[in-house]
C-alpha cells in the first residue's frame, strides 16, 4: 500500500487511487515522498525537508473559495490571454494541468475546463481534490459542469482528443532560477517531483492543430518562446508572462 492512512474505511477508495494511477510502479522507482491521506485528503510530504508541510488539492476552502467568490474578474491577466475580455466563454483543454489552480480560475470565470496531467502523483492529488470539490453541497454540480480531467500525457491525448477547445492552455515546468526556487513550497516540491518539461516545445504543434480559436502559454518572464515560436502577443504580469497564438478571432 503506497498511501498511508489512519482511516480504514477509506481502503477501497485508496486502492482504487493507487491502481488508477499506477502509484505502486511510481513509488517503486522513486524515493523521499509519501502520500497520506486524512481528514483534509490526500496529501504529498517531501520527507527530506518536513518543514516544507503538504501539498495537497482544495477547490472548496481557503485561497480556491476567496478566488471563487473575489477573484479579479475578466480583466486578470489569463482571463484576458484566453480571450474572455473580447466577451467570450471558451472552452478550455488545460493540457498541462499541475494541480489544476489556473484551471479553475478559468472555471470560476464561466469555462468549461478539461484537464490533461501526466504524472501519477500530481494527477492523484488532482483527481481527489476534484472528487471531494464534487461532493460539496454548494459547489459540487458547478464544478462536475466546469472541470473535467484525464489522467495520461497530453502527447498522446492531443493527437486523439474528442474534446473540441477553442483555447488549449500550456504551463510546463520550466527550471526556475535558483533564488526563486524557494518561493513557494509546491514548485520546490514540484521540482523534486516532476523535473522539467523537456518534451514541453512538442506540445505546440498538437495544440495548435487542436485549438479552434488560439493557444495560450504561460512562462516565466525570463524563458524563451515554447519551440522558440514567436506568438502573435503577449500578455505579461510581474513574473510571468502569457504567450498567446492566435489562429481565429473569439466570438
Amino acid at each position: 500500500m503506497v498511501i498511508h492512512t489512519p482511516f480504514a474505511e477509506n481502503r477501497p477508495y485508496l486502492d482504487s487511487l493507487e491502481q488508477q494511477f499506477k502509484l505502486a510502479e511510481w513509488f517503486s522507482r522513486h524515493q523521499g515522498f509519501r502520500l497520506v491521506y486524512d481528514e483534509l485528503g490526500l496529501q504529498l510530504f517531501k520527507q527530506d525537508e518536513p518543514k516544507l508541510g503538504a501539498v495537497r488539492v482544495d477547490f472548496v476552502t481557503g485561497a480556491s473559495a476567496h478566488r471563487r467568490k473575489y477573484g479579479g474578474g475578466k480583466g486578470e491577466a489569463i482571463a484576458k490571454a484566453v480571450g474572455m475580455n473580447k466577451g467570450a466563454v471558451p472552452k478550455v483543454l488545460d493540457a498541462t494541468a499541475g494541480l489544476g489552480r489556473d484551471a479553475f480560475v478559468l472555471a470560476a470565470l464561466g469555462c468549461e475546463v478539461l484537464l490533461h496531467e501526466r504524472h501519477p502523483v500530481v494527477a492523484a492529488l488532482l483527481f481527489d481534490g476534484l472528487q471531494r470539490a464534487y461532493l460539496d453541497v454548494e459547489i459540487g454540480p458547478w464544478m462536475q459542469q466546469h472541470m473535467q480531467m484525464v489522467f495520461g500525457s497530453s502527447h498522446d491525448l492531443l493527437s486523439q482528443s474528442e474534446f473540441t477547445p477553442d483555447v488549449v492552455y500550456l504551463d510546463p515546468m520550466f527550471p526556475h532560477r535558483e533564488k526563486s526556487a524557494l518561493v513557494k513550497k509546491e514548485m520546490r516540491v514540484f521540482q523534486s517531483l516532476v523535473g522539467g518539461d523537456d518534451d514541453a516545445d512538442a506540445l505546440l504543434p498538437f495544440a495548435l492543430t487542436l485549438a479552434s480559436k488560439r493557444v495560450v502559454v504561460k512562462r516565466p518572464d525570463y524563458a524563451p518562446f515554447l519551440a522558440l515560436q514567436k506568438p502573435s502577443m503577449q500578455i505579461e504580469t510581474k513574473k510571468n508572462r502569457f504567450d498567446v497564438y492566435v489562429k481565429a478571432a473569439m466570438l
